[in-house]
């Protein structure tokens, strides 16, 4: 039996862990693995340019990490099968997933055009629905359990203004997550929604206009946009098996408070 100071100490520890961030090379989901590689996880960024990956793998492994990039369309089921055998193949296991590759727009409701719609929801939703579909088929068969954190949206919770395709797909995402974890429960595979409020990153700097910029901030009792870094406490414990071995099907809101907020 552990004493309290051991248990404690791997309360948040992935040491032995291999987790696998689809949309890793973006801003958010690349500090979530520099977190769970600072835990000890080896980290597998997922995404299609290596340049952006180079970065993040240089931080990693100057702090001790572990860490290897890996091209993928993670919204071509055939990719993301390749994927899971390429990691497989070189570190042996897969433990951790995280699906977080997404994309924006801005465009008034009336005037979104069918390509666009069709984009957001190939890269918001099918992407999520493929890479549940082949990651958990392989955790649930492993039969060793794992963990499935998907990036919701304030936006899935509370339909927000100016970005109508991303709202629907994100609140697909959430009803998806809450489902598998319903199902896979049992297998030991848990899923959870990781939800960040306002974090300036790629995908949504073009909708930050000054005028949506000033309704934020008064709509966050903080009173600033969140840094990358502080979603990793989150990541850390949706993805230790101590921390969040009973956390399944949940939506862990880091968001300064926003979803508080009426008046």
């Amino acid at each position: 039996m552990s004493t309290p100071s051991e248990y404690l100490s791997s309360l948040y520890s992935l040491s032995g862990k291999v987790a696998v961030v689809i949309g890793g090379t973006g801003e958010l989901c690349g500090a979530m693995a520099e977190g769970m590689a600072a835990a000890g996880a080896e980290v597998v960024l997922v995404g299609r340019n290596e340049e952006k990956a180079k970065p993040r793998l240089e931080r990693i492994t100057a702090a001790g990490g572990k860490g290897y990039f890996v091209s993928a369309e993670a919204s071509e089921k055939a990719a993301l099968q390749q994927l899971l055998e390429t990691v497989l193949k070189r570190s042996g296991r897969v433990d951790v997933v995280v699906n977080g590759a997404g994309v924006n727009s801005a465009t008034p409701y009336l005037d979104i055009p069918e390509e666009e719609f069709d984009r957001i929801v190939k890269v918001n939703f099918k992407a999520v629905f493929l890479g549940c579909q082949i990651f958990g088929k392989y955790l649930v068969e492993r039969g060793q359990g794992g963990a499935i954190i998907n990036l919701g949206s304030m936006s899935g919770i509370v339909p927000l203004s100016r970005v109508f395709t991303y709202s629907a797909t994100k609140a697909a995402v959430h009803n998806l997550s809450k489902n598998l974890a319903r199902e896979w429960a049992p297998k030991h595979v848990r899923v959870n929604t990781l939800i960040p409020g306002f974090f300036p990153a790629e995908q949504n700097r073009k909708v930050l206009t000054p005028d949506r910029v000033a309704s934020i901030m008064g709509h966050t009792p903080m009173k600033r946009f969140g840094e990358s870094r502080e979603l990793i406490g989150a990541t850390l414990l949706l993805a230790s098996d101590t921390a969040g071995g009973f956390i399944t099907g949940a939506e862990i809101v880091v968001d300064g408070g926003y979803h508080a907020m009426t008046i």
